[in-house]
Protein backbone atom coordinates (compact mmCIF):
# COMPACT_ATOMS: atom_id res chain seq x y z
CA UNK A 1 0.00 0.00 0.00
CA UNK A 2 1.64 3.61 -0.73
CA UNK A 3 2.78 5.74 1.62
CA UNK A 4 4.65 8.82 1.51
CA UNK A 5 7.03 7.38 4.19
CA UNK A 6 9.01 4.39 3.54
CA UNK A 7 7.71 0.90 5.55
CA UNK A 8 9.39 0.05 7.98
CA UNK A 9 10.37 -3.61 7.95
CA UNK A 10 8.06 -6.30 9.76
CA UNK A 11 8.03 -6.00 13.76
CA UNK A 12 9.64 -8.45 15.73
CA UNK A 13 7.31 -10.39 17.81
CA UNK A 14 5.25 -9.52 20.72
CA UNK A 15 7.52 -9.27 23.61
CA UNK A 16 10.93 -9.10 22.35
CA UNK A 17 10.95 -5.46 21.58
CA UNK A 18 8.78 -1.57 22.23
CA UNK A 19 5.07 -2.21 22.18
CA UNK A 20 3.68 -1.26 18.72
CA UNK A 21 1.05 1.34 18.79
CA UNK A 22 -1.47 2.03 15.71
CA UNK A 23 -2.02 6.09 15.34
CA UNK A 24 -4.98 7.21 13.14
CA UNK A 25 -6.73 10.59 12.55
CA UNK A 26 -9.52 11.35 10.50
CA UNK A 27 -9.28 13.17 7.25
CA UNK A 28 -11.23 15.99 8.09
CA UNK A 29 -9.21 19.67 8.57
CA UNK A 30 -6.40 19.36 11.34
CA UNK A 31 -7.81 18.68 14.45
CA UNK A 32 -7.85 15.08 14.35
CA UNK A 33 -3.90 15.60 14.28
CA UNK A 34 -3.63 18.26 16.75
CA UNK A 35 -4.68 15.53 19.49
CA UNK A 36 -2.48 13.17 18.38
CA UNK A 37 -0.05 15.14 19.11
CA UNK A 38 -0.61 16.04 22.36
CA UNK A 39 -1.33 12.31 23.52
CA UNK A 40 2.17 10.99 22.22
CA UNK A 41 3.18 13.85 24.10
CA UNK A 42 1.92 12.92 27.17
CA UNK A 43 2.98 9.72 26.36
CA UNK A 44 6.55 10.91 26.35
CA UNK A 45 6.49 12.18 29.82
CA UNK A 46 5.24 8.68 30.96
CA UNK A 47 7.83 6.61 32.78
CA UNK A 48 6.61 3.33 30.80
CA UNK A 49 8.43 0.54 28.63
CA UNK A 50 9.39 2.31 25.19
CA UNK A 51 6.73 2.49 22.84
CA UNK A 52 6.91 2.05 19.15
CA UNK A 53 4.48 4.15 16.58
CA UNK A 54 2.97 3.50 13.33
CA UNK A 55 0.76 5.86 11.57
CA UNK A 56 -2.67 4.47 9.49
CA UNK A 57 -4.19 7.47 7.46
CA UNK A 58 -3.73 10.49 8.49
CA UNK A 59 -2.36 12.23 5.55
CA UNK A 60 -3.55 15.58 5.27
CA UNK A 61 -2.52 15.48 9.21
CA UNK A 62 1.19 13.74 9.10
CA UNK A 63 3.08 17.13 8.69
CA UNK A 64 1.77 18.05 12.20
CA UNK A 65 3.01 15.02 13.58
CA UNK A 66 6.63 15.45 12.31
CA UNK A 67 7.96 16.55 15.62
CA UNK A 68 7.44 12.59 16.69
CA UNK A 69 8.62 9.61 16.18
CA UNK A 70 6.58 7.57 13.91
CA UNK A 71 7.92 4.54 12.29
CA UNK A 72 6.49 4.46 8.77
CA UNK A 73 2.50 5.92 7.66
CA UNK A 74 0.68 3.65 5.55
CA UNK A 75 -2.65 4.62 3.60
CA UNK A 76 -5.75 3.29 3.73
CA UNK A 77 -8.34 2.09 1.07
CA UNK A 78 -12.08 3.68 1.07
CA UNK A 79 -13.52 0.32 0.69
CA UNK A 80 -14.77 -0.74 3.88
CA UNK A 81 -13.51 -4.46 2.34
CA UNK A 82 -9.84 -3.94 1.21
CA UNK A 83 -9.99 -1.52 4.14
CA UNK A 84 -10.64 -4.22 6.18
CA UNK A 85 -7.84 -6.23 4.55
CA UNK A 86 -5.13 -3.31 4.23
CA UNK A 87 -5.03 -3.18 8.19
CA UNK A 88 -5.65 -6.49 8.99
CA UNK A 89 -2.08 -6.83 7.18
CA UNK A 90 -0.74 -3.37 8.91
CA UNK A 91 -1.29 -5.37 12.08
CA UNK A 92 0.26 -8.72 11.45
CA UNK A 93 3.15 -7.31 9.42
CA UNK A 94 3.98 -4.52 12.20
CA UNK A 95 2.75 -6.27 15.23
CA UNK A 96 0.33 -3.97 16.20
CA UNK A 97 -0.56 -4.07 19.86
CA UNK A 98 -2.91 -1.68 20.32
CA UNK A 99 -4.28 1.51 18.47
CA UNK A 100 -5.25 5.51 19.50
CA UNK A 101 -8.38 6.39 16.87
CA UNK A 102 -9.22 9.84 16.75
CA UNK A 103 -13.05 10.80 14.77
CA UNK A 104 -12.39 7.66 12.50
CA UNK A 105 -14.48 5.58 12.67
CA UNK A 106 -14.42 2.89 10.09
CA UNK A 107 -10.45 2.48 11.12
CA UNK A 108 -11.23 1.96 14.50
CA UNK A 109 -13.78 -0.77 13.65
CA UNK A 110 -11.61 -2.57 11.54
CA UNK A 111 -8.41 -2.05 14.07
CA UNK A 112 -11.37 -3.97 16.11
CA UNK A 113 -12.35 -6.31 13.94
CA UNK A 114 -8.26 -7.24 13.68
CA UNK A 115 -8.34 -7.78 17.09
CA UNK A 116 -6.42 -4.83 18.25
CA UNK A 117 -7.85 -3.21 22.32
CA UNK A 118 -8.87 0.54 20.54
CA UNK A 119 -8.74 3.81 22.57
CA UNK A 120 -11.00 5.60 20.31
CA UNK A 121 -11.16 9.86 20.96
CA UNK A 122 -14.18 11.71 20.22
CA UNK A 123 -13.79 15.34 20.69
CA UNK A 124 -17.16 16.02 19.14
CA UNK A 125 -19.67 14.41 20.83
CA UNK A 126 -22.08 16.97 20.93
CA UNK A 127 -22.56 16.53 17.42
CA UNK A 128 -23.94 13.15 17.14
CA UNK A 129 -27.96 11.98 17.08
CA UNK A 130 -29.48 8.71 15.66
CA UNK A 131 -28.22 8.94 12.22
CA UNK A 132 -25.18 8.93 13.10
CA UNK A 133 -24.99 5.59 15.48
CA UNK A 134 -23.88 3.18 12.52
CA UNK A 135 -20.65 5.21 11.87
CA UNK A 136 -20.00 5.24 15.53
CA UNK A 137 -17.37 3.07 17.03
CA UNK A 138 -19.20 2.49 20.05
CA UNK A 139 -17.85 -1.40 20.81
CA UNK A 140 -14.62 0.32 20.81
CA UNK A 141 -12.22 -0.71 23.84
CA UNK A 142 -11.95 2.32 25.35
CA UNK A 143 -14.43 5.34 24.41
CA UNK A 144 -12.67 8.91 25.24
CA UNK A 145 -15.90 11.36 24.70
CA UNK A 146 -13.85 14.97 25.49
CA UNK A 147 -16.08 17.04 27.79
CA UNK A 148 -18.35 19.87 26.15
CA UNK A 149 -19.69 22.91 27.92
CA UNK A 150 -23.09 21.24 26.32
CA UNK A 151 -24.60 18.22 25.51
CA UNK A 152 -27.71 17.64 24.04
CA UNK A 153 -30.01 14.91 24.34
CA UNK A 154 -29.40 12.83 20.89
CA UNK A 155 -25.80 12.78 21.75
CA UNK A 156 -26.31 11.47 25.12
CA UNK A 157 -28.66 9.21 23.68
CA UNK A 158 -26.27 7.65 21.35
CA UNK A 159 -23.26 7.83 23.61
CA UNK A 160 -25.59 5.20 26.10
CA UNK A 161 -24.58 2.84 23.90
CA UNK A 162 -20.79 2.90 24.40
CA UNK A 163 -19.44 -0.05 25.48
CA UNK A 164 -16.10 1.58 27.74
CA UNK A 165 -17.56 5.58 27.91
CA UNK A 166 -15.03 7.51 29.50
CA UNK A 167 -15.53 11.08 29.63
CA UNK A 168 -12.14 13.07 29.48
CA UNK A 169 -11.67 17.11 29.63
CA UNK A 170 -10.16 18.43 26.41
CA UNK A 171 -7.23 16.33 24.53
CA UNK A 172 -5.10 19.24 24.12
CA UNK A 173 -1.19 20.51 24.69
CA UNK A 174 -0.19 20.35 28.40
CA UNK A 175 -0.62 23.17 30.08
CA UNK A 176 3.03 23.79 30.82
CA UNK A 177 3.39 23.37 26.97
CA UNK A 178 1.08 26.09 26.73
CA UNK A 179 3.25 27.51 29.39
CA UNK A 180 6.06 27.22 27.36
CA UNK A 181 4.70 28.52 24.13
CA UNK A 182 3.69 31.44 26.19
CA UNK A 183 7.32 32.24 27.74
CA UNK A 184 8.14 32.15 23.89
CA UNK A 185 6.17 34.96 23.17
CA UNK A 186 7.98 37.36 25.22
CA UNK A 187 6.69 38.85 28.15
CA UNK A 188 2.98 39.16 28.76
CA UNK A 189 3.27 36.56 26.00
CA UNK A 190 4.09 38.87 23.43
CA UNK A 191 0.85 40.69 23.92
CA UNK A 192 0.18 44.42 23.59
CA UNK A 193 -1.16 45.13 27.63
CA UNK A 194 -3.43 48.36 26.11
CA UNK A 195 -4.33 50.05 23.01
CA UNK A 196 -5.26 48.68 19.74
CA UNK A 197 -4.21 44.88 18.53
CA UNK A 198 -0.83 45.13 16.94
CA UNK A 199 -0.07 41.56 15.88
CA UNK A 200 -2.92 39.43 14.68
CA UNK A 201 -3.06 35.43 14.12
CA UNK A 202 -5.29 33.86 11.31
CA UNK A 203 -5.95 30.15 11.42
CA UNK A 204 -8.05 28.67 8.56
CA UNK A 205 -6.75 25.06 10.06
CA UNK A 206 -6.68 21.54 7.32
CA UNK A 207 -9.30 23.27 4.73
CA UNK A 208 -10.03 19.64 3.60
CA UNK A 209 -12.92 17.55 4.39
CA UNK A 210 -14.31 14.19 2.49
CA UNK A 211 -17.04 15.66 -0.13
CA UNK A 212 -15.40 19.12 -0.04
CA UNK A 213 -15.30 20.40 -3.37
CA UNK A 214 -12.66 23.49 -3.33
CA UNK A 215 -10.85 24.14 -0.53
CA UNK A 216 -10.17 27.59 -1.67
CA UNK A 217 -13.64 28.68 -1.76
CA UNK A 218 -13.83 29.20 2.19
CA UNK A 219 -10.77 31.17 1.86
CA UNK A 220 -11.50 33.08 -1.19
CA UNK A 221 -14.34 34.49 1.02
CA UNK A 222 -12.75 34.81 4.03
CA UNK A 223 -9.45 35.87 4.15
CA UNK A 224 -9.89 39.26 2.39
CA UNK A 225 -12.27 40.16 4.40
CA UNK A 226 -10.06 39.39 7.77
CA UNK A 227 -7.17 41.20 6.16
CA UNK A 228 -9.20 44.28 5.56
CA UNK A 229 -10.52 44.62 8.97
CA UNK A 230 -7.73 43.83 11.02
CA UNK A 231 -5.72 47.09 8.85
CA UNK A 232 -8.95 49.39 9.47
CA UNK A 233 -8.11 48.07 12.95
CA UNK A 234 -4.99 48.90 12.97
CA UNK A 235 -2.80 45.74 13.62
CA UNK A 236 0.22 45.69 12.00
CA UNK A 237 1.39 42.43 11.53
CA UNK A 238 -0.37 39.26 10.95
CA UNK A 239 0.14 35.88 9.63
CA UNK A 240 -2.23 33.53 7.94
CA UNK A 241 -1.68 30.45 8.95
CA UNK A 242 -3.24 26.67 7.86
CA UNK A 243 -3.33 24.52 4.48
CA UNK A 244 -3.85 27.01 2.16
CA UNK A 245 -1.96 26.57 -0.75
CA UNK A 246 1.08 28.69 -1.27
CA UNK A 247 -0.31 30.33 -4.53
CA UNK A 248 -3.84 30.85 -3.62
CA UNK A 249 -2.42 32.76 -0.44
CA UNK A 250 -0.07 35.51 -2.10
CA UNK A 251 -2.75 36.13 -4.94
CA UNK A 252 -5.35 36.63 -1.75
CA UNK A 253 -2.93 39.30 0.17
CA UNK A 254 -1.87 40.68 -3.45
CA UNK A 255 -5.47 41.43 -3.63
CA UNK A 256 -6.81 42.70 -0.59
CA UNK A 257 -5.88 46.18 1.94
CA UNK A 258 -3.68 44.17 4.39
CA UNK A 259 -1.80 44.99 6.94
CA UNK A 260 1.99 46.12 6.57
CA UNK A 261 3.60 42.77 7.45
CA UNK A 262 1.41 39.85 6.13
CA UNK A 263 2.95 36.87 6.14
CA UNK A 264 1.53 33.15 4.96
CA UNK A 265 2.59 29.78 5.77
CA UNK A 266 1.04 26.30 6.96
CA UNK A 267 2.35 26.14 10.66
CA UNK A 268 3.70 22.74 12.94
CA UNK A 269 1.99 22.35 15.83
CA UNK A 270 4.71 23.46 18.17
CA UNK A 271 5.40 26.47 15.92
CA UNK A 272 2.20 27.27 15.93
CA UNK A 273 1.81 27.63 19.73
CA UNK A 274 4.36 29.71 20.05
CA UNK A 275 3.04 32.25 17.50
CA UNK A 276 -0.81 32.08 19.08
CA UNK A 277 1.29 32.93 22.31
CA UNK A 278 3.11 35.74 20.71
CA UNK A 279 -0.07 37.21 18.94
CA UNK A 280 -2.39 39.56 20.73
CA UNK A 281 -5.68 38.46 18.99
CA UNK A 282 -6.36 34.97 17.24
CA UNK A 283 -9.43 35.02 14.08
CA UNK A 284 -9.67 31.52 13.60
CA UNK A 285 -12.33 29.05 12.21
CA UNK A 286 -13.84 27.18 14.87
CA UNK A 287 -12.02 24.28 14.92
CA UNK A 288 -12.57 22.98 18.65
CA UNK A 289 -8.28 22.14 19.26
CA UNK A 290 -7.92 25.96 18.17
CA UNK A 291 -10.62 27.61 20.10
CA UNK A 292 -9.49 25.18 23.60
CA UNK A 293 -5.25 25.77 23.14
CA UNK A 294 -5.97 29.57 22.33
CA UNK A 295 -8.14 29.65 25.86
CA UNK A 296 -5.18 27.63 27.68
CA UNK A 297 -3.25 31.05 26.21
CA UNK A 298 -5.57 33.44 27.47
CA UNK A 299 -5.34 34.60 23.62
CA UNK A 300 -7.96 36.83 22.79
CA UNK A 301 -10.27 34.86 20.08
CA UNK A 302 -12.92 35.59 16.98
CA UNK A 303 -14.26 33.45 15.40
CA UNK A 304 -14.56 33.44 11.96
CA UNK A 305 -17.60 31.78 9.91
CA UNK A 306 -18.20 27.99 10.17
CA UNK A 307 -16.65 25.57 7.71
CA UNK A 308 -18.80 22.65 8.73
CA UNK A 309 -21.10 21.59 11.52
CA UNK A 310 -19.34 20.67 14.21
CA UNK A 311 -17.73 24.52 13.95
CA UNK A 312 -21.19 26.01 14.08
CA UNK A 313 -21.52 24.19 17.50
CA UNK A 314 -18.14 25.24 18.53
CA UNK A 315 -18.51 28.84 17.81
CA UNK A 316 -21.93 29.13 19.81
CA UNK A 317 -19.88 27.45 22.53
CA UNK A 318 -17.09 29.76 22.60
CA UNK A 319 -19.19 33.02 22.81
CA UNK A 320 -21.71 31.29 25.27
CA UNK A 321 -18.64 30.74 27.44
CA UNK A 322 -16.97 33.96 27.50
CA UNK A 323 -20.53 35.96 27.17
CA UNK A 324 -19.38 37.84 24.93
CA UNK A 325 -20.75 38.05 20.85
CA UNK A 326 -17.26 36.78 19.21
CA UNK A 327 -18.28 35.09 16.39
CA UNK A 328 -18.84 36.06 12.75
CA UNK A 329 -21.52 34.23 11.48
CA UNK A 330 -21.92 33.93 7.53
CA UNK A 331 -25.04 36.48 6.58
CA UNK A 332 -28.39 34.37 6.12
CA UNK A 333 -28.81 34.50 2.55
CA UNK A 334 -25.36 32.40 2.34
CA UNK A 335 -26.41 30.43 4.64
CA UNK A 336 -28.87 29.73 7.63
CA UNK A 337 -27.36 27.77 10.54
CA UNK A 338 -30.38 27.13 11.91
CA UNK A 339 -31.36 24.76 8.90
CA UNK A 340 -27.57 22.64 8.68
CA UNK A 341 -28.62 21.91 12.42
CA UNK A 342 -32.11 20.86 11.66
CA UNK A 343 -30.67 18.31 9.21
CA UNK A 344 -28.28 16.54 11.42
CA UNK A 345 -31.07 14.49 12.79
CA UNK A 346 -30.03 12.48 9.83
CA UNK A 347 -26.75 12.31 10.18
CA UNK A 348 -23.94 14.62 9.81
CA UNK A 349 -23.72 14.19 6.21
CA UNK A 350 -26.64 15.51 5.20
CA UNK A 351 -25.64 19.10 7.19
CA UNK A 352 -22.12 19.33 5.12
CA UNK A 353 -24.03 18.98 1.94
CA UNK A 354 -25.84 22.04 2.44
CA UNK A 355 -22.78 24.03 4.24
CA UNK A 356 -20.63 23.28 1.30
CA UNK A 357 -23.21 23.82 -1.12
CA UNK A 358 -23.70 27.25 0.40
CA UNK A 359 -20.13 28.28 0.63
CA UNK A 360 -19.28 27.54 -2.80
CA UNK A 361 -22.05 29.22 -4.12
CA UNK A 362 -21.30 32.30 -2.57
CA UNK A 363 -17.97 31.77 -3.24
CA UNK A 364 -18.75 31.81 -7.49
CA UNK A 365 -21.83 34.02 -7.19
CA UNK A 366 -21.83 37.46 -8.31
CA UNK A 367 -22.23 38.89 -5.38
CA UNK A 368 -19.21 37.23 -3.22
CA UNK A 369 -17.98 40.94 -2.85
CA UNK A 370 -20.98 41.77 -1.09
CA UNK A 371 -20.39 38.97 1.02
CA UNK A 372 -16.96 39.99 1.84
CA UNK A 373 -18.02 43.19 2.56
CA UNK A 374 -20.47 41.67 5.32
CA UNK A 375 -17.80 39.91 6.89
CA UNK A 376 -15.73 42.20 6.99
CA UNK A 377 -17.97 44.66 8.96
CA UNK A 378 -18.54 41.64 11.71
CA UNK A 379 -14.50 40.96 12.22
CA UNK A 380 -14.47 44.84 12.71
CA UNK A 381 -17.67 45.06 15.14
CA UNK A 382 -16.02 41.88 17.03
CA UNK A 383 -12.95 43.21 17.43
CA UNK A 384 -14.48 46.13 19.23
CA UNK A 385 -16.49 43.65 21.16
CA UNK A 386 -13.52 41.79 22.30
CA UNK A 387 -12.42 44.74 24.93
CA UNK A 388 -15.26 43.52 26.64
CA UNK A 389 -14.03 39.93 27.62
CA UNK A 390 -11.70 39.78 30.76
CA UNK A 391 -11.49 36.25 30.80
CA UNK A 392 -10.56 34.19 27.50
CA UNK A 393 -9.71 31.29 28.93
CA UNK A 394 -13.10 30.22 29.91
CA UNK A 395 -13.86 27.43 27.72
CA UNK A 396 -11.30 26.00 28.18
CA UNK A 397 -11.77 26.23 32.14
CA UNK A 398 -15.09 24.97 31.62
CA UNK A 399 -13.74 21.26 30.05
CA UNK A 400 -10.04 20.88 31.45
CA UNK A 401 -6.92 20.63 29.76
CA UNK A 402 -6.02 16.70 31.17
CA UNK A 403 -7.45 15.05 28.44
CA UNK A 404 -4.50 14.60 26.69
CA UNK A 405 -3.24 12.56 29.71
CA UNK A 406 -6.19 10.76 30.52
CA UNK A 407 -6.19 9.21 26.67
CA UNK A 408 -2.49 8.33 27.38
CA UNK A 409 -3.54 6.67 30.57
CA UNK A 410 -6.00 4.83 28.92
CA UNK A 411 -3.91 3.23 26.00
CA UNK A 412 -1.56 2.08 28.73
CA UNK A 413 -4.51 0.46 30.54
CA UNK A 414 -5.36 -1.31 27.43
CA UNK A 415 -1.70 -2.16 26.73
CA UNK A 416 -1.47 -3.59 30.32
CA UNK A 417 -4.19 -5.69 30.28
CA UNK A 418 -3.62 -7.38 26.61
CA UNK A 419 -0.31 -7.82 27.39
CA UNK A 420 1.01 -7.51 31.01
CA UNK A 421 4.20 -8.38 30.61
CA UNK A 422 4.52 -5.20 28.41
Amino acid sequence: MPSDVAAPAENPAPGSGPATVALVGAEFGWGSSGKLSAVLSALRRRPTTPLRFVGLASGLGRPLLAEHTVDGWYDLPADPERLAAAVREIVRSQGVRAAVVVLDGAAAKALLAAGVPTVFVDSLPFLWSEGDRDALPLDTTVYCAQRSVELPSECLDVLAGARALRWVEAVIAAPSALGSAHAAGGPAGGRSTGGPYRRALISLGGLRAPRLGDPGNYPRLVVPAVLEALAAHGVEEVHIAGNLPADLAGRLVDASIAPPRTTTGPLGHGAFLERLAASDVLLTSPGLTTLLEAGGLNVPTICLPPQNLSQIFNGRYHSQALDARLRVPWPKDVLAEDEALALRSEGEDHALELIYGAIEAAARGDDHRAVGRVLRDGVLEALRRSAEVEDWGALTTAVGTGGAAQVADALLEVLDAAHPST
